[in-house]
This record gives C-alpha cells, sequence and structure tokens, in this order.
C-alpha cells in the first residue's frame, strides 16, 4: 500500500477516535425514595429485583455512597454539587406551604447540560420547592415535567395534605388521577425516550416516588412475598419489585430504540431507609433522620457508557454534591465553578482511588436538629457531635408478624456534645465509640467541622403559610405555584 494511503488511513482512525471520545452520553439519573441498603437483591437475595440487580452487576457497585439523611437536602446536592448547610436546606425537608426553594442564584444540572444540546426531562419528585414558578423544573433548565413537588402523597390519588399534587409542566395533571406512580412514570419515561431523536444527548431525571410512605402497591407484587408475613414489609417489598420492573420497562425502551448502548445510568437512593416505613438498612446503624451509616450510606451504581471496567465495587468515597459534576463530566461539558462537588467520572469510569478523602454528613444548628445535628468523615474516621438523630439501632428485616420495636433518641440540647468517634473501615456497623481512646483525632475533626462552619447558612424553614392553601383552594384544590 502507498505511504499516502497509509498516511490517510491513519488520519481517517485518528479522527474517528477523536469524534468517538467527544461523543455525549445520553443519561439516565435514577433516585429511589427511601430505598434502604438492604432492600435489594444483589445485597439480600429475598428482594426480588432483577433489572437493578443486571444494571448493578453489569456497572460498578458503589460501597461507599454518601446523601443526606433526607430528601430535600439530598436532591439539592443532586441538582447543585453544593452541601444544604450552604444553601439553606439542612433542616429536614421543604414543606407544602413553606415558601422555599433551592436558591434561584445557583445554576443546576440540566441548565448546564443544556448548554452542551442536552434534550432535559424530569418525571417524578421534585421537592426543591414549587412556591414561585421560577422554582419549578421547567423553570430551572428541564424541557419537560411530569411529576409531584411535595415530598409525598398518594400514590393512585396524588394527594398531600387535602390537596392534588400531580403536574405535567405548569397545568395539573388531573388524567393520571387513579393511576399508580410508578406505571405512568415508566410510560412517560419510555414515551419520550420513544420520541427522541438518538442524534441529541438526552437527560433523564426518574426521581421516583417509590419506595416513600404511604404504603401502596398493587397486590400481586406484594403476593410475590409469600415468605414475608409482615403485612408493612411485605407491601414495602412489593412496592421495590414495582420499581424494579418500571426500571426494567424503561431499559428495554432504550435497547429497542437503539440508545442503549451510548446511555450512562446512575441510580442512588436520597437517603436511607424509613425504618418506621418497613425499609431495611441492615447491618448498617440507624436510618432515614440520622446522621448513622443507616441514615446515609446508600445503594447506588453506574452502568453503561464509558465505563472501562465493570462487574466491580469501588469502595472509594462519593457524595451526593458529586453526582451534579461527575455526569457533567461524562457530558464533557464545562463545569460549575465554586461547588462542593468532584468530578469523580475518570476515578469512577476507570476504576481509580476516589479523587474525595472527607465530606460533610450535615451541619444544622437549628434548635432541635431532627436528623442530626453536625458529622464530618475524614479518611477512616467519622465524628458526629451531639444529637445524632432520631432512630438509633441495627434492624434485620421485619419478616415476620409483628413489627420490630425501634429505639429511638430523646434529644437532649447539648449542642456539640457528646462527641462519638467511629472507624468506619474497621468498623462499618459504628459498635464502638473511640472518641475517649484517640482525643487527638476527635481534635482535629472538630476542627475541621468548625472550619465548614465559616460558610454555614441559617437554616431557611420558616412556618407554613396561609397564603399556600390559600393558592391551592383558588387553583381548584391544587398544590399550585404563585404565592412567594
Amino acid at each position: 500500500m502507498a505511504r499516502g494511503n497509509i498516511s490517510f488511513l491513519v488520519f481517517v482512525c485518528f479522527l474517528s477516535c477523536i469524534l468517538v471520545s467527544a461523543k455525549r452520553p445520553h443519561i439516565v439519573f435514577i433516585v429511589a425514595d427511601d430505598l434502604g441498603f438492604n432492600d435489594v437483591g444483589f445485597r439480600n437475595p429475598d428482594m426480588i429485583t432483577p433489572n437493578i440487580d443486571k444494571l448493578a452487576n453489569e456497572g460498578v457497585i458503589f460501597d461507599s455512597a454518601y446523601v443526606l439523611p433526607v430528601c430535600s437536602p439530598s436532591r439539592s446536592a443532586f441538582m447543585s454539587g453544593i452541601y444544604p448547610f450552604k444553601t439553606g436546606l439542612q433542616h429536614i425537608v421543604i414543606g407544602p406551604a413553606q415558601n422555599v426553594c433551592l436558591p434561584l442564584n445557583l445554576t443546576i444540572l440540566p441548565q448546564q447540560l443544556k448548554k452542551v444540546g442536552y434534550a432535559t426531562h424530569i418525571i417524578g419528585k421534585w421537592h426543591l420547592g414549587f412556591c414561585n414558578w421560577n422554582c419549578t423544573p421547567t423553570y430551572r433548565g428541564f424541557d419537560s415535567y411530569l411529576g409531584y413537588y411535595n415530598a409525598d402523597e398518594d400514590y393512585y390519588k396524588h394527594t398531600i395534605g387535602g390537596f392534588y399534587d400531580l403536574h405535567e409542566n405548569e397545568t395539573p395533571g388531573w388524567n393520571f388521577n387513579g393511576k399508580y406512580s410508578a406505571y405512568f412514570f415508566a410510560e412517560r419515561a419510555q414515551h419520550i425516550i420513544t420520541n427522541h431523536s438518538a442524534e441529541q444527548p438526552l437527560f433523564l431525571y426518574l426521581p421516583f416516588q417509590n419506595v416513600h410512605a404511604p404504603i401502596e402497591v398493587p397486590p400481586k407484587y406484594a403476593n410475590m412475598y409469600p415468605y414475608v408475613r409482615n403485612w408493612g414489609r411485605q407491601n414495602f417489598c412489593g412496592m421495590v419489585t414495582i420499581l424494579d420492573e418500571a426500571i426494567g420497562n424503561i431499559t428495554q425502551t432504550l435497547k429497542d430504540k437503539g440508545m442503549y448502548e451510548d446511555t450512562l445510568i446512575l441510580f442512588t437512593a436520597d437517603n436511607g431507609a424509613e425504618l418506621i416505613a418497613y425499609g431495611n438498612n441492615w447491618p448498617l446503624r440507624g436510618g432515614k433522620h440520622t446522621l448513622w451509616e443507616g441514615g446515609t450510606r446508600v445503594t447506588s451504581f453506574m452502568s453503561g457508557y464509558g465505563l472501562q471496567e465493570t462487574g466491580i465495587t469501588h469502595t472509594g468515597i462519593l457524595h451526593a454534591v458529586d453526582w451534579m459534576p461527575t455526569l457533567i463530566g461524562a457530558a464533557g461539558a464545562e463545569q460549575v465553578p465554586g461547588i462542593d462537588g468532584i468530578n469523580q467520572w475518570d476515578s469512577i469510569r476507570l476504576n481509580q482511588p476516589s479523587k474525595r478523602t472527607e465530606f460533610i454528613y450535615n451541619l444544622d444548628d437549628f434548635y432541635i436538629p431532627t436528623q442530626g445535628h453536625a458529622g464530618i468523615r475524614m479518611g477512616d474516621w467519622k465524628l458526629l457531635l451531639g444529637y445524632p438523630g432520631s432512630i438509633d439501632g441495627w434492624y434485620e428485616p421485619m419478616n415476620d408478624t409483628k413489627d420490630t420495636p425501634l429505639t429511638m433518641n430523646i434529644f437532649p440540647n447539648t449542642g456539640d456534645s457528646p462527641a462519638r468517634l467511629f472507624n468506619v473501615i474497621a468498623d462499618p456497623r459504628e459498635l464502638k465509640d473511640l472518641a475517649a481512646d484517640f482525643p487527638d483525632i476527635v481534635q482535629n475533626l472538630t476542627a475541621r467541622i468548625n472550619e465548614y462552619r465559616q460558610s454555614y447558612v441559617k437554616a431557611n424553614y420558616p412556618k407554613p403559610l396561609q397564603i399556600a392553601v390559600d393558592k391551592a383552594k383558588q387553583n381548584g384544590g391544587v398544590w399550585s405555584p404563585g404565592w412567594c
């Protein structure tokens, strides 16, 4: 072959490699609400989650993925890459009648992806504020929205606090009344995928309602667990399985469309399981509303496009604030400066050590910090200061007839006392408090928490407003924006 032809072929191959490397993946970001560490089949063989298990086992399972102990704080971190204690969203969650939303001066994930050509859609739970239209999804970078604004609601009636909360873009979604949310959320995702041009990168954010309370599921899914004798746990397990079915239907549609091989899927829970609602975090301590590992270390994995090593477990520390810059990195978009999140894309796709060595569990100086006062992880060490949250203890799944009694922490208004120190690598169950044995480590980690406190913003947690209720009544019994 002539030298000129060889040179031309080399150039063509080089150009092809550049084009392939510059390709922007489709991104599907799935959030499972209140899903426990032990509520998936790849950790608990009693759970029927074949689609989740397949995605996880063919991808990268994260062994040390952390979030905040409740909904709104975690979701704010997912979207903004900023710790909630810097945005005023660190205390409990945004209530239906509170004039609060994720600060409007922040650039959030869909806005940044749109800058590089992504179509952006959200289906499911928003829970980042709705008192003003500018707080709502289609005003914050999403092309379309089907879902609900608040924390929870009836799975069929879509009501909370006496008013309807299901919206299609900017209008009430009355046609979904009486339908189970996981069904039509999956159907809408499938519709978007089917009608999407595969040439344009797609960002599909799927914060499902499942498996948050109330405990509701079509009977056929609960009946798949005849060996679970506790009614609540049996129905909860069914709620996990219908979520798994929805994810399976969505991934099959991606395959049918020819988009699956070009899609990166991120799956995470938003906090640990709600133990009083039959979720399970075994063998971790505590659950939702706490800074224990059971409230903050969650089930999470990535699967699909761009991952060079798969079928593995990544043990490095990852935090909710990292997901925004990591997905931006996978998309090849420009990073947002000044955020707390770290772009972990290379660490994940190449199975390299995490770039994160520390994070804040939460900082909440509210008089009663219901989900924990202060906590930090640095390397192997975890320090909790003061009240750790509401529920303590270790619980296996409630598979027997009776509910398992839960140990509740009584709130002592003692500020940063007591200090509790754990080596969570050697002792992931947080069985032995080492604070008395290593006072120097307690001192160093406390000093680091105090450094973070320099950027602390007071919790934005006002009293509920009657005007929000009046607005809902004026709009035909629908929670609606336009009152702040």
